[in-house]
């Protein structure tokens, strides 16, 4: 059996092992392989059965013409980087990666919320700069800090990230609100189902934890960002997809919104013209939040149960239906 893995770096920049896929079949790595480039796609998965991938996107014309390919296997929760409906016409199971990174991707929210509302990066970086010796005072603040005790979280999306960052929110003293697809008695001790209309309105911080569907596809937009208490404060670790970033832009820049902090964008590595780039309230990271190496480990070690599974004849995590 033969193995591709086309975009290993990121799961794996040299510091996990790529032997449980080793011990399957013959394995071949890419540390990167161009996202836009379906013939190049198509020449190294090649005659593979299995492909591997995280944000190669394993499209229509490339299933068509490599009619070896059996399984693919996603080293992501997300799986809009497979044309999932167009393997499964041809037969082809496509697993994810569920919750591996609960917890880190909900670290990574609140930490992008306390360095918007507590600047611990701006003010450490004024005291190494020497601020802090030159001030008269025993203390000194370059930007008024933020309470969160006493106001409003909004968690768009309450499966398992939206919450762990509402028990974060919760600990902090913060109202918690929710909008899902479907209420639980665990969603409930965390906080209080509504729509989402109420949602916006009501919360002092939106915070994006859906996926990106054709439904939620730029659910932040001109008029859901009017419906915002006017110096709300966003945060986006789901998708960059479900931001129409000309909208926050624009909402930044005339303080509509107080300040946004974003681990993902619509296009990643993030271009030059992004207008957010432009925002000093916004605060940029590179999608990080699922890298801590523990997280990585749980991805590769889902990733080989998946296949495994699937060579026994019982696939699981199928996200397309093909059993």
């Amino acid at each position: 059996m033969k193995i591709v893995v086309l975009d290993a770096h990121t799961e794996n920049p040299g510091d996990l092992s790529w032997s449980g896929f080793e011990a399957l079949g013959e394995l071949t790595v890419y540390d990167r392989t161009p996202k836009f480039d379906d013939k190049e796609i198509i020449r190294r998965i090649g005659d593979a059965d299995v492909v591997i991938t995280n944000k190669t996107p394993v499209r229509a014309v490339a299933l068509d013409e490599c009619p070896t390919v059996k399984y693919v296997g996603l080293l992501s929760t997300g799986i809009d980087v497979c044309d999932c409906a167009h393997a499964a016409k041809h037969g082809i199971p496509v697993s994810n990666i569920p919750a591996y990174s609960t917890m880190a991707v909900a670290q990574h929210a609140i930490a992008l919320l306390l360095e918007i509302c507590s600047k611990v990066g701006v003010h450490s970086k004024l005291v190494h700069d020497g601020d802090w010796q030159r001030c008269e005072d025993f203390c000194f603040w370059e930007a008024p800090l933020v309470e969160l005790s006493g106001l409003t979280f909004g968690a768009v999306g309450f499966g398992q990230i939206g919450k762990a960052a509402g028990r974060i929110a919760k600990a902090l003293g913060m109202r918690v609100l929710a909008t899902g697809s479907r209420e639980t008695p665990e969603g409930r001790e965390i906080g209080e189902y509504t729509g989402l209309d109420t949602l916006l309105r009501e919360s002092d911080v939106v915070s994006l934890h859906c996926p990106l569907k054709e439904e939620t596809r730029k659910i932040v937009n001109a008029e859901t960002i009017s419906k915002m208490k006017d110096g709300a404060i966003l945060i986006n670790t789901g998708r960059g997809g479900l931001v129409d970033e000309d909208a926050l832009a624009a909402a930044l820049r005339s303080g509509k919104l107080y300040a946004a902090g974003v681990d993902v964008v619509s296009v990643e590595p993030i271009l030059p013209e992004n207008p957010l780039l432009r925002c000093d309230n916004c605060f940029i990271t590179p999608h990080v939040a699922w890298t801590p190496r523990t997280c990585r480990e749980r991805v590769m070690e889902i990733a080989v149960a998946n296949l495994k599974a699937f060579l026994a004849g019982k696939p699981e995590n199928v996200v397309n239906g093909v059993m």
